[in-house]
């Protein structure tokens, strides 16, 4: 049977449904909020898979305020070799820009006055630019920081990291413009071992770290704790099995806009690589909430 210009038509339209839309560069093109990926539910997703999240090392994530910017680390499968990857957002287009080498994912902070990276800042000057990378000095200068994050109200949360994984998270606030000295937090928070890439939140009402403990599922996992009405802080709660696994599970961060939570998972050796496959994962903020003591 001869096709109608209908069914070439429908065909046509079909074909272009299916096939994905690449650049110049042969690279799949990115378009809409969070690299035009579907948001998921209360079942964490690899994020942007074959684009983010592949057979290599993927670490960290970064959101900018305005949410058109996204950074990680990553060792691409079959390579040793860090590259620092950005994504930039423009005109309604991600663009990535790839670096060798390591660096610190940067923070920004939710009063958009800070970048933090680790031992290191930017700050907003007035002609509203960011100032170049400065050093943050003693007591800072003394510890191998991984992650620190900040609050609305510019209370520093830090990692202390040490080689027997017995370093503890930090906070430093803020108190009538004069920077507090670090203290511990309290052992609700610091105990087990390797606790590390604290999150806090905005309004300081939670926060997220890695930790691994006899109450884990096997590796590290990720925990939350709640402030209470008192201002203390409550016990440290497993996310649980929806994210946590037997496997290592890392890095936690809350996307600015607050809407998902963002975390790492080692999903195995790469053969004749010093590499793990580890993989990005997102998914719905509100399942913290079912976390939440009632009080």
């Amino acid at each position: 049977m001869k096709p109608t210009l209908f069914s070439l038509a429908f065909i046509a339209s079909v074909l272009l449904i299916s096939t994905p839309v690449y650049s110049d560069e042969g690279k799949p093109l990115l378009k809409g909020p969070y690299l035009g990926q579907t948001p998921p539910g209360l079942t964490p997703q690899p994020f942007a898979p074959g684009i983010i999240t592949t057979k290599g090392w993927e670490v960290g994530s970064a959101f900018s305020l305005d949410m058109n910017s996204f950074y990680f680390l990553r060792a691409p499968y079959g390579s040793e070799q860090i590259e620092s990857v950005v994504y930039q957002r423009k005109n309604n287009r991600w663009i990535e820009t790839a670096t060798q080498g390591r660096t610190r994912l940067p923070f920004f902070a939710p009063n958009n006055k800070t970048i933090l990276m680790g031992k290191q800042y930017k700050e907003r000057v007035k002609t509203g630019e960011w100032s170049q990378v400065k050093d943050f000095g003693a007591p800072y200068d003394k510890t191998f920081i991984m992650r620190m994050t900040a609050s609305l109200n510019e209370t520093y949360v830090y990692d202390e990291a040490t080689r027997d994984g017995n370093g503890v998270l930090r906070y430093s606030e803020l108190k009538n413009g004069v920077r507090q000295v670090p203290q511990p937090l309290p052992k609700t928070i610091n105990s087990g071992k390797w606790n590390a890439h604290p999150f806090i939140a905005p309004d300081e009402s939670y926060i997220l770290w890695d930790s691994e403990r006899d109450s884990g599922f096997g590796d590290n996992d990720i925990y939350i704790s709640f402030r209470q009405n008192d201002g203390s802080w409550g016990d440290a709660i497993n996310l649980g099995s929806t994210i946590n696994t037997a496997a290592q599970e890392g890095s936690p961060t809350i996307t600015p806009d607050g809407k998902y939570l963002f975390f790492t998972r080692n999903m195995g050796k790469i053969e004749s690589s010093k590499f793990s496959n580890v993989d990005l994962f997102w998914v719905d903020a509100r399942i913290l909430e079912t976390l939440r003591p009632k009080l």
